[in-house]
């Protein structure tokens, strides 16, 4: 394990970490650099349980750092994706109307994605849907050229070998459990002892709010987990690409879709359903490191059923949550949601294991879900208290607005 002092230590081997900690690689060489986790391997959690979507920026209210760092990020991660030979593929998406009174959130996510200045997007109908489409219903939608897809945690691994050719250290299988100041040094706790570093930047997702509020954060927006649910289809792709509904617009999620996978599989899903713990990835399976004890189960579920903000998610979302949970019960009332714009799936085989992954989303404490990323400083560090899709396409381009702010507090 590191012991010697570093410039800066970074809380999170995800795609987000490990993009920050190359960013801070890239603009200073020399620097010292250290990434934690509590897992054994980089991307086991978000980064390696999602639908390997790169987003094209379509869905980001203008002006926000979520519209401005996917559309950014995109190019860069095809950029990484290409110079480093990782498997990728711009296949290209269709968000589908299914019935008229869908068409004027059609056209305001046309709007928007035009504000964004998304490459290529234009409005297609009924007969161009078939064309792009051939098993694809609907009376109009927008196509996204520029959506792609990759796995992103062999972008992470590529990253971890990248940073260890340039000199980074990993502390892999070690959870921070807090970050203080002490003079001019960051101190971060862990089990066995601690790291000392000038500067820790903590994008640690699922956990993000635990070690800011350690550090001297306010409690808010704290981080509410959402499980989704992913089922693949047994056989040939059905899709050439990926298929979207239209989202309902005070939600941050975008629907169950039919996502084509970069190893020629076809997802359905995800659902998000809120659930208490924060470590749960695989129903019935092991659900995280195999450190993660009762204990820490028991203190997501207190954190998460005590938080104001949980509450109001749920009752301002009830409707939701009751679609959802129907959906988790029942893996019929989940195909025929996704059969509703691609009929054929309901007559497909579809493999008998379900696929969960664990989203951090972060809500401040009257109920209201945080939709953009958020940044924030205590003394001697920064954290991302929020990074929720599209983190992963943005994760090059979120690394150098995080690692600036870093430079800016630290200058």
């Amino acid at each position: 394990m590191p012991v010697d002092r570093h410039d800066v230590a970074v809380v999170g081997a995800g795609i987000v970490g490990l993009a920050v900690a190359r960013e801070i690689l890239t603009r200073k060489s020399d620097a010292k650099v250290l990434i934690i986790d509590k897992a054994d391997s980089v991307a086991e959690y978000q980064t390696g349980h999602n639908s390997g979507v790169i987003h094209a920026g379509v869905y980001y209210a203008p002006g926000s750092l979520k519209a401005r760092l996917c559309v950014a990020g995109a190019k860069l991660m095809y950029e990484y994706c290409e110079q480093n030979t990782i498997p990728v593929e711009r296949c290209g998406k269709l968000i589908v109307a299914i019935s008229d009174d869908e068409l004027p959130r059609l056209a305001d996510l046309e709007k928007r994605a035009i504000a964004n200045e998304v490459p290529g997007l234009r409005r297609v109908d009924a007969s161009e849907i078939s064309e792009i489409e051939p098993e694809c219903k609907g009376v109009a939608a927008l196509h996204s050229p520029n959506t792609g897809i990759v796995d992103f945690a062999a972008v992470a691994r590529s990253m971890e070998r990248e940073l260890r050719a340039s000199g980074a250290q990993f502390a892999l299988g070690c959870e921070i459990t807090s970050l203080r100041r002490e003079r001019d040094t960051t101190v971060l706790s862990h089990a066995n002892g601690e790291y000392r570093a000038d500067w820790a930047i903590a994008c640690a997702g699922l956990w993000s709010d635990r070690l800011a509020v350690s550090a001297g954060a306010p409690a808010e927006p704290r981080v509410i987990p959402f499980r989704g649910a992913y089922l693949r289809i047994d056989g040939e792709p059905i899709v050439r690409g990926l298929v979207y509904p239209v989202p309902d617009p005070a939600l941050p999620f975008l629907g169950v879709h039919v996502t084509r996978h970069i190893d020629g599989g076809v997802l359905l899903g995800p659902t998000a359903l809120l659930v208490p713990s924060r470590s749960g990835r695989s129903k019935g399976q092991p659900s995280g490191p195999a450190h993660h004890s009762w204990k820490e189960t028991v203190r997501d579920v207190t954190q998460t059923l005590t938080w104001p903000g949980t509450w109001g998610v749920a009752g301002r979302f009830w409707r939701t949550g009751l679609t959802e949970m129907a959906m988790a019960a029942s893996r019929r009332r989940f195909i025929a949601k996704c059969a509703v714009y691609v009929p054929a799936i309901q007559t497909l085989p579809i493999e008998p294991r379900t696929v969960y992954g664990t989203r951090a989303q972060a809500v401040n404490r009257a109920g209201q879900l945080v939709d953009d990323f958020t940044i924030s400083q205590t003394p001697g560090a920064t954290h991302v208290r929020n990074a929720p899709s599209p983190a992963a396409t943005s994760s090059l381009a979120l690394a150098k607005e995080i690692v600036t702010q870093y430079e800016s507090a630290t200058s």
